[in-house]
């Protein structure tokens, strides 16, 4: 079996240990030079000092780190990341003892000083030493690469020197590992610990903005949101999911001036409804596959009863069991379904009954257009079906999130529009999809923010891609692409080029929809392996009448990919 990026670097590192010494034949200084900065002491970004990485090779080479550091510190930065692994990031120790000495001296001229993290791979307690002496507040401690005991005792370590242990979790055993060490340090954790969540997968190096949203609520009070953040829309949606910290790598070692946009665009926003909705859509993904018994219940009512219950111990087993990393386990699995265009009560139930992880209300004036009396009375009747197999709180919780239920618009202003829009800011609904619409620019960003939303894109040719880029580019972690059939807002019947999906969709999870039915879904899915699909006409005898044969293939079709 071929090594992966990450199994190179801690290889390669460890043979340059071996031949060089844990200071890899750098002078280290004989004790600290500067006092103590408390990492992510408030709510902040933490910069990073790169001149490389794996997957693009050199970012920055000619770097200057106390230049570069000083920059960071001007645009206010909580804490300075350091990269010291040589090989593949080009760093070195004497980055970080030139980056620590550049922010005493701030501190000595009453200017604002950052905290300072050795950022590398660290495996052996005395590198905790070195990274004290070289004037490091905080070291990085990747829980992937280390063992149960060996991480408690380089967490210890660091705490012996008051410095924090920023532990950086992904997979699921990783939490459990997390949870070792906080329970090894007791009541010195909650000042010791600060919890990181990579939404870059260090083996494969495929960035995805929601694993991190997927794990927030696991983990404490101080957790950081590390990579993947382009630009200060970004970092606000860190910041919407409870992030207490992001950090911030190529981007601002490229583009330096950027500093001041991702620092203040995440010190002034919060957690919000926006990122409620991602974090409940995350853990939603994370369920396992359709439940066979739940796709082939009868009884509408008993059968989502059913799956409530069957889910729940479900999800208690995957967390305990499941190694895989978020997104890897995501690819293997069948892709969430979204029925799309509800106006019967006994559709919806069915639909909820064979697994469908999101069903659509369109608030736009076509054949589907539903009410807000008939979504709210079907709210009510969820609610109720999930009270009954509801026994305590937490089961409660666990059960809340499926289905999501969203509201479709393509005019925010309209009065459909203003309809839906209500409702998900009551609760009734999970999330409004912004369908052909850029929600930058048709509501102020005080609204978008008290907002669930995500939008989709109405794609033709390739020029229609542009809208989704820019819609990446102010922090859209998804993006729904439906086919363009001009004069129809949706529900069109009419399928992507694949030719156009092939050479503009990339490797980003896809959401897909338009003229997907039983027929081609597993087709579709074999090319594409999209994350979600949303199906409407494709199951329908008419414009909001759904076929319940047609819906029951649907699934069974489904459940037969891998």
């Amino acid at each position: 079996m071929s090594e992966d990026i990450l199994q190179k670097i801690v290889r390669k590192r460890s043979e340059d240990i071996e031949r060089l010494g844990l200071n890899f034949g750098i002078e280290i200084p004989a004790s600290r030079r500067r006092g103590h900065v408390e990492f992510l002491g408030t709510p902040g970004a933490i910069l990073e000092v790169k001149r490389a990485s794996p997957s693009k090779g050199d970012i920055a080479p000619d770097l200057n780190p106390v230049g570069l550091a000083t920059t960071y510190a001007e645009a206010h930065a909580q804490a300075i990341s350091v990269l010291t692994e040589m090989n593949y990031f080009k760093g070195s120790l004497r980055d970080l003892i030139a980056v620590a000495d550049a922010m005493e001296e701030r501190a000595k001229q009453g200017l604002h000083a950052c905290a300072v993290l050795r950022k590398d791979f660290l495996l052996f307690e005395d590198e905790i030493d070195i990274a004290y002496r070289c004037g490091a507040d905080a070291v990085l401690l990747i829980a992937r690469i280390l063992d149960d005991e060996q991480l408690v005792k380089m967490a210890k370590r660091a705490q012996s020197f008051d410095m924090q242990a920023f532990v950086e979790v992904r997979e699921t055993d990783d939490l459990r590992k997390l949870k070792l060490v906080t329970d090894a340090l007791g009541d010195a954790a909650a000042k010791t610990i600060v919890a990181g969540v990579n939404s870059r997968d260090l083996a494969t190096f495929h960035t995805d903005p929601l694993v991190p949203a997927s794990v927030r609520n696991k983990l404490p009070a101080k957790a950081v949101f590390e990579s993947g953040i382009h630009s200060g829309a970004d970092a606000a949606y860190a910041r919407s999911l409870g992030f207490t910290g992001i950090l911030v790598g190529e981007a601002v070692a490229k583009n330096p001036p950027l500093a001041k946009d991702v620092v203040s665009s995440f010190e002034n926003g919060r957690e919000n409804a926006r990122g409620q909705f991602w974090k409940k859509f995350a853990a939603l993904r994370q369920a396992p596959a359709l439940d066979n018994l739940a796709r082939h219940c009868s009884s509408s009512h008993d059968c989502v009863g059913h799956l409530m219950h069957e889910q729940a111990p479900a999800l208690d087993n995957l967390a305990r069991h499941c190694e895989e990393s978020s997104d890897e386990a995501i690819h293997k699995s069948s892709p969430m379904v979204k029925i799309c265009g509800i106006t019967r009560e006994e559709d919806g139930l069915l639909a909820t009954e064979l697994g469908a992880d999101m069903l659509g209300f369109v608030f736009s004036k076509t054949k589907r257009l539903t009410t807000e009396e008939f979504v709210r009375k079907f709210h009510r009747l969820l609610r109720s079906a999930r009270n009954d197999v509801a026994s305590n709180p937490e089961q409660a919780q666990r059960v809340e999130g499926s289905p999501l239920l969203v509201g479709v618009i393509t005019d925010p202003n309209s009065e459909e529009g203003k309809i839906a829009i209500k409702l998900a800011r009551e609760g009734v609904l999970d999330a409004v999809q912004f369908h052909g619409v850029d929600p930058h620019n048709s509501i102020d960003a005080a609204s978008s923010n008290a907002l669930p939303y995500y939008c989709a894109v109405r794609v033709g040719d390739a020029a229609d891609f542009d809208k989704v880029e820019a819609l990446r580019k102010n922090g859209e972690p998804r993006i729904l692409l439906d086919a363009k059939v001009e004069g129809i807002p949706g529900g069109t019947g009419k399928q992507i080029p694949e030719s156009l999906l092939r050479e503009k969709a990339g490797d980003i999870p896809l959401w897909l929809a338009g003229g997907i039915n039983p027929e081609n879904v597993t087709t579709l899915y074999e090319k594409f392996h999209p994350e979600l699909i949303d199906v409407s006409s494709g199951i329908e005898d008419a414009p909001g009448i759904k076929n319940h044969d047609k819906m029951k293939a649907l699934f069974a079709a489904i459940s037969t990919v891998k």
